[in-house]
């Protein structure tokens, strides 16, 4: 089993205390417990800009109780990630990172991405440039659910279609795309003892009434449109039973809370609302212990997995979703709960809507409630499965249960952690296996040039090794400290020499104009770059000037 790997510290993708709260977000934190808890002596690197991202890092593994050790790899040093073997990155924008790979080696380290959503032009944007980027057969992209992966597979011909077009390319090296659900921590969704009707009662569900339970973002544009939720609610036989529908969530803005309720007490005039802040983790936990039965009909294309109904079935609740996206890889129909059949339009259907999206006339969030309006689920269907779990609560606690189970065995963290190091170590093997048969890539990427390359002739003239330097009549290191701390300099200092560095260049430079070439020899071992910025530097300063 691999045993260290490091992660690319993306701050927003690994906290869940934004009030725009995605599921890429949950998943993140939920990776970072996993590695806490069943790590298992993993060694962990994290490779970030700054050390106090390192520092934040290293914080929330320990609070949870991480005991390994956690190396601080910087941005900048991306040969140290070689000791790790594999760098992980909570998106699916490999390419960057490939790029930036070139400078270590690229039989270093692997990179792993991961899907979490391939509808906004970003996203495509990133997917599509893996055919020019120098990404190699041991890095990967994990899909999260099959139909994500078929997404993935659509953009990448496509674009592989273009460039043997139009550059008459014949090789393509793609990344692995392996399939690995979302994990949930299964432990902490276990139904507790007296919680269910203390928390029933707080939220006013009688004993023997029926609790459906939403719970995740209230958008009708960008996750799931209630209209069909809401009538096949009303139109299922209840058999006399009083039934509670449950949205434990947050709203996109007052105008999509006001929509949302109007179209409640139009379609659903018989069931109880009752709102919730599913931001609030006691509120979530209040809303999983009072519930019976979880819904969610997800008709969005920004979806590709889809957390929420394997947390339920973790918290024993039987599930009705859409069958669409994700959902189809979690929830059995007939086993632990039902998936209702969906229908849209065929290819041709939306090219007007995605030029809406490029020209900017569309958001991307109105470009998927467009997309998803032509979205339906089959209402009858639905309605009969709300019926039934309405009307038998022995159906409600075998569909539960099975559901809990298929949670345990298959998307615990303990497991997927496991599918993740697996695949590391399968990586790490076709790395080591790889001949190597082609001439190596230049070692940087063509479009993130040396600025002092590609404005090479803006200059009169250049400073280079063979520069005559000297110092100015007045020039001291007293006003180098002085100059460096005013505020039109001080943002720069970490692009520039530190003062004893500019200490060492005063000491070398003597009386006479020196060569820049011997005067960088005479220092040593040396950071030549940013001693060549720093000379430059004193000339702006008026403390050196070049000879003619």
């Amino acid at each position: 089993m691999h045993d260290r790997f490091a992660l690319h510290y993306v701050p927003e993708a690994f906290s869940t205390a934004g009030q725009k709260l995605m599921g890429r977000q949950s998943a993140g934190v939920g990776l970072l417990r996993a590695i806490a808890r069943h790590g298992g002596g993993l060694d962990v690197g994290c490779f970030a800009a700054e050390r106090s991202h390192a520092d934040a890092f290293e914080a929330i593994l320990r609070e949870e109780g991480y005991s390994g050790a956690s190396t601080w790899v910087p941005q900048a040093a991306p040969q140290e990630l070689g000791r790790f073997g594999c760098l992980y990155h909570p998106g699916p924008g490999i390419e960057r990172l490939a790029w930036r790979r070139l400078q270590a080696g690229e039989h270093r380290y692997s990179l792993c991405g991961i899907t979490h959503a391939t509808a906004s032009h970003e996203m495509m944007s990133m997917v599509t440039s893996l055919l020019v980027a120098p990404v190699r057969s041991w890095d990967a992209i994990v899909c999260t659910s099959r139909v994500v992966r078929d997404s993935v597979r659509v953009l990448v011909e496509e674009q592989a279609d273009y460039l043997r077009t139009r550059l008459a390319a014949q090789r393509f090296e793609l990344p692995q795309l392996p399939l690995i659900p979302l994990g949930v921590h299964c432990a902490d969704l276990l139904p507790q003892p007296g919680r269910r009707g203390e928390a029933r009662a707080r939220l006013g569900i009688g004993e023997d009434d029926v609790a459906f339970l939403y719970l995740g973002r209230l958008s009708v544009h960008a996750k799931s449109h209630p209209q069909q939720m809401f009538t096949a609610l009303e139109r299922a036989e209840k058999g006399g039973r009083r039934v509670h529908l449950i949205l434990a969530g947050w709203f996109a803005g007052e105008a999509i809370e006001h929509a949302f309720r109007e179209a409640a007490a139009l379609l659903c005039p018989s069931v109880r609302l009752v709102e919730v802040d599913g931001r609030a983790l006691e509120h979530q936990f209040d809303a999983w212990a009072a519930a019976d039965v979880f819904t969610s009909l997800s008709d969005n294309v920004q979806e590709t997995f889809g957390l929420t109904p394997v947390e339920a079935m973790a918290a024993g609740l039987p599930c009705v979703v859409s069958d669409w996206n994700g959902y189809r890889d979690t929830v059995r129909d007939g086993v632990d709960g039902y998936r209702i059949p969906t229908v849209m339009p065929g290819p041709g259907a939306g090219l007007d809507l995605a030029q809406r999206y490029d020209d900017g006339v569309d958001s991307f969030d109105m470009y998927s409630g467009h997309a998803s309006q032509a979205v339906a689920v089959d209402g009858a269907q639905l309605a009969q499965a709300y019926g039934r779990l309405v009307r038998d609560a022995g159906l409600r606690q075998r569909m539960g249960e099975q559901a809990r189970q298929r949670a345990l065995a298959e998307f615990d963290w303990s497991v997927i952690l496991g599918r993740y190091r697996a695949l590391w170590e399968e990586l790490a093997e076709r790395r080591r296996a790889d001949p190597v048969l082609a001439p190596p890539l230049p070692s940087r990427a063509p479009d993130r040039p040396d600025p002092f390359k590609l404005f090479a002739s803006y200059p009169t003239r250049p400073l280079t090794a063979a520069s005559l330097v000297e110092l100015t009549g007045d020039s001291s290191l007293a006003l180098v400290r002085q100059y460096r701390e005013l505020g039109i300099n001080r943002f720069a200092a970490a692009s520039l020499p530190t003062l004893e560095d500019f200490g060492r260049l005063f000491g070398a430079i003597g009386p006479r104009p020196v060569e820049v070439e011997e005067l960088i020899d005479t220092l040593g071992p040396c950071d030549r770059p940013t001693l060549l910025r720093g000379l430059a530097w004193l000339c702006k300063m008026d403390l050196l000037r070049v000879v003619e």
